[in-house]
């Protein structure tokens, strides 16, 4: 399989709103994530997504979310709590589910390492069921696979036409594969297995589906940031509420690079998360004039 640079053109052929559109016309997403040590992990994703399509839902396990959430509603009233027993009416209704922001792999740090050698604490048990559950009960749903969940599920659980979000550490962790080899081949070749997008996040970031694949240049070392990844799902799965699979999880890697390289023109690398989602709506209009 051929491996090119991201056509920036590309990003044309993303949906864009009628003007006689209506409510629920653009599209709904439903992230689900968070934890009492990861509160802000998904309100990153949601406030990404939030300025594309028409609704977010969001839902956690986590009881104490649900306080935070109603705080964060008074600045970004742009997204829905629902409590976490009607999840799955939310996921049957949205277009894409995003799972994993904010999710635990164990629950404090002393267990790190026990959790490293295969062994599972209660975080990490809670994380593994819940992901499990709701990929294998909603299996063709279009679904956006990230953080916490990508780091303690299997493999085999991936559903057909996912998309998955993993920096190295992750992809190693979850298909057990060294990437000091030929990267670009494995990324190729699990995505054909498992008939789905793998973005494999880096400074050269690699979308590959089981058709083709891009390399996706540019950012900077600000990306490292924590909640910057969970601005690129919230973004992915917005697009892919409307758009096939894998232009979808390109044109987001694509724009987080940009909105990252914008902002080190203006503050360095003394940016955060909350400065990238919120300067992504400029770069992609900014580069919608350049390339019409």
């Amino acid at each position: 399989m051929s491996m090119e640079d991201f056509d920036p053109n590309l990003l044309k052929e993303l949906y864009h709103p009628s003007k006689n559109s209506s409510g629920e016309d653009n599209g709904q997403i439903v992230i689900i994530g968070g934890s009492k040590l990861f509160h802000g992990a998904p309100i990153l994703s949601l406030k990404a997504a939030s300025r594309v399509v028409d609704m977010v839902f969001f839902a956690s396990p986590e009881k104490s979310i649900e306080k935070i959430a109603a705080r964060i509603k008074s600045e970004l009233s742009s997204f829905i709590w629902i409590p976490w027993e009607e999840v799955e009416l939310y996921i049957k209704k949205s277009d894409v589910a995003l799972i994993g922001p904010g999710f635990m792999r164990y629950s404090a740090e002393k267990n790190k390492y026990h959790v490293k050698n295969g062994n599972c604490d209660e975080a990490c048990v809670l994380t593994r069921d819940i992901t499990k559950s709701l990929l294998s009960k909603f299996s063709n749903k279009r679904w956006v696979i990230d953080a916490g969940s990508l780091q303690s599920m299997e493999a085999e659980w991936i559903p057909p036409n996912s998309i998955i979000t993993p920096n190295r550490k992750e992809f190693e962790m979850l298909f057990k594969e060294n990437l000091d080899s030929d990267y670009k081949a494995l990324v190729t070749k699990y995505s054909r297995k498992h008939n789905c997008t793998i973005v494999l996040k880096g400074p050269e970031t690699i979308v590959a589906s089981s058709e083709k694949a891009v390399i996706v240049k540019g950012g900077n070392a600000g990306l490292t940031k924590g909640g910057t990844g969970d601005v690129q799902a919230g973004l992915t799965a917005a697009f892919y509420a409307k758009n096939d699979a894998f232009l979808s999880a390109a044109a987001a890697s694509y724009l987080v690079k940009k909105a990252a390289e914008s902002l080190f023109k203006k503050v360095g690398f003394h940016y955060n998360a909350d400065d990238l989602a919120n300067r992504i709506p400029k770069e992609y209009n900014n580069i919608l004039k350049i390339t019409a």
